[in-house]
């Protein structure tokens, strides 16, 4: 496993993780981090796929060793930065993976970049929230805006009590313990805004998509999630029961397993309107 950093053509750089198999074959899958966090967040796909996969997991802006964005950087800004991000790889198109906030970044790339993407994963992403949670989540924005921040918060809503969750949950403390929090505020307010901004793309996102929550997701939840998969031509929704927002790391074989069949999944030829 290789830590690198990745300069961009505008002199911004990215922290990210490589990965892949001793030969150098396989298809490239870019992995994006939700809020608070980081590419080390990846960790257990990482590991279970980096024996057939490239992978480059990447620190999100104002994450780990990320420059951040300008201030006020709204959601579509994140989703051109990742389009930066792919181009300065050289890899062509590539499959896409995004966790909470980097799944709104992942929903983006599929729609304003579709030549970049030749399957996209949106794990445990908001859609259309109700004005109840949109309000929440707004509020807890406009707090770290100025400089309020609850660690435990979003840990209780993250996990559950279960003992099995209890070494996952000390771990994602201790990231967002290590977290900018100018760069965390930076991208919740992005977050906080951003469940509607591609929320009409869907049907025009023809790769294929796999769209994952867990059951006691309570913001990202499995209707969310079955809409954004029935509303896609090519999607799969997959609700895994018993798991929370962080599945990737309380779940891990269960979510390789999904991201396994995805990566397995044929892409049309170029005549069918989808890239070959």
């Amino acid at each position: 496993m290789m830590s690198r950093i990745l300069p961009l053509s505008d002199g911004a750089l990215v922290g990210l993780i490589e990965v892949g198999p001793r030969d150098g074959t396989g298809e490239a899958l870019v992995l994006i981090h939700g809020v608070g966090l980081n590419a080390r967040a990846w960790a257990p796909q990482i590991a279970a796929l980096a024996a057939t996969t490239r992978i480059f997991a990447l620190d999100m802006p104002g994450h780990g060793r990320s420059s951040p964005l300008a201030p006020g950087a709204d959601l579509p800004a994140y989703v051109d930065w990742a389009a930066r991000a792919i181009l300065a790889l050289n890899l062509g198109a590539v499959n896409v993976a995004g966790h909470s906030m980097g799944a709104l970044i992942a929903t983006g790339l599929a729609a304003d970049y579709p030549e970049l993407v030749r399957r996209v994963a949106v794990l445990n992403a908001v859609h259309r929230r109700t004005p109840e949670a949109r309000a929440a989540v707004t509020a807890r924005a406009e707090a770290m805006a100025n400089g309020i921040f609850d660690a435990q918060a979003p840990l209780a809503r993250w996990f559950s009590d279960s003992p099995a969750d209890a070494a996952p949950r000390a771990q994602t403390a201790q990231w967002l313990a290590e977290v900018s929090p100018a760069g965390y505020a930076a991208a919740y307010r992005a977050f906080a805004t951003g469940d509607d901004v591609y929320a009409d793309r869907w049907a025009g996102i023809t790769c294929p998509a796999l769209v994952l929550t867990g059951d006691g997701d309570a913001n990202s939840t499995p209707d969310m999630t079955r809409l954004m998969a029935a509303t896609a031509p090519r999607g799969r929704a997959v609700v895994i029961d018993g798991h929370r927002h962080m599945v990737n790391l309380t779940a891990p074989e269960r979510v390789t397993a999904a991201l396994r069949d995805w990566l397995a999944t044929p892409l049309m030829a170029a005549s069918e309107g989808l890239r070959a």
